[in-house]
């Protein structure tokens, strides 16, 4: 691929596409831009070269033009002397040079755009660059936000997690408190039982006490003698 079309495949690539493509957008950050100052140095290289392409065809543009001037002179001192054969073989040259200039005209402007193009795009991709690298940090920023704020989610579902483990062992302490409180009430319940049987049965098995009664009846005896 030539630098032009690298250069225009590099303009019009989509740099937040690529990012959402990779594992670590911070990587893929670096190697971007790695890239266009790769790119960049072949560009500056190339923008050098057609340069002096410029020079060259404004050398030879300048050079024909100075010949043309010299053979319209060397025709006029050729009449002077009174040699038209002269003065004519300068003229004839000089057409062949003026139709030469055509096409060394035609090179030069070529050039002269292809290296405005060339500076053009070259002055664009170090604006470009500069702006990725100010945006670098912000983005590199954003990434660790991201990730700080991913930590931080999955820290939320941990104490979710807790909380609901928390909820759990309450009510299965709340169902012990419950079932101690139930087995405390039935051996109440059943302590109490037992004992108004005994009782009950205490009642019918003492055998009723009899010896106040017979003193009694005897003193009443004695009265009535």
């Amino acid at each position: 691929m030539s630098i032009l079309g690298r250069f225009k495949e590099i303009m019009s690539s989509n740099i937040n596409a690529l990012l959402d493509k990779v594992e670590d957008p911070e990587k893929m950050i670096e190697q971007c831009l790695r890239n266009l100052n790769s790119d960049l140095g072949k560009v500056k290289s190339e923008t050098a070269t057609i340069m002096a392409e410029v020079q060259r065809a404004q050398r030879e543009l300048d050079e024909c033009q100075a010949d043309i001037e010299k053979m319209q002179s060397y025709a006029l001192k050729a009449l002077e002397a009174g040699n038209e054969a002269d003065a004519r073989k300068f003229l004839t040259h000089k057409a062949s040079l003026q139709a030469k200039l055509v096409g060394l005209q035609e090179a030069y402007d070529l050039a002269q755009a292809n290296a405005a193009h060339m500076r053009q795009m070259h002055d664009k991709l170090v604006s470009d660059i500069g702006g990725l690298e100010s945006r670098k940090d912000m983005i590199k920023g954003k990434l660790a936000a991201a990730k700080t704020q991913d930590r931080m989610n999955k820290m939320m579902s941990s104490v979710s997690g807790a909380n609901d483990s928390m909820a759990s062992f309450e009510r299965y302490e709340a169902l012990a408190d419950k079932a101690l409180y139930q087995a405390k009430a039935m051996a109440e319940l059943n302590k109490s039982s037992q004992s108004s049987i005994k009782d009950l049965a205490a009642k019918y098995d003492t055998e009723p006490d009899t010896s106040i009664d017979d003193e009694l009846a005897a003193l009443k005896a004695s009265l009535n003698k």
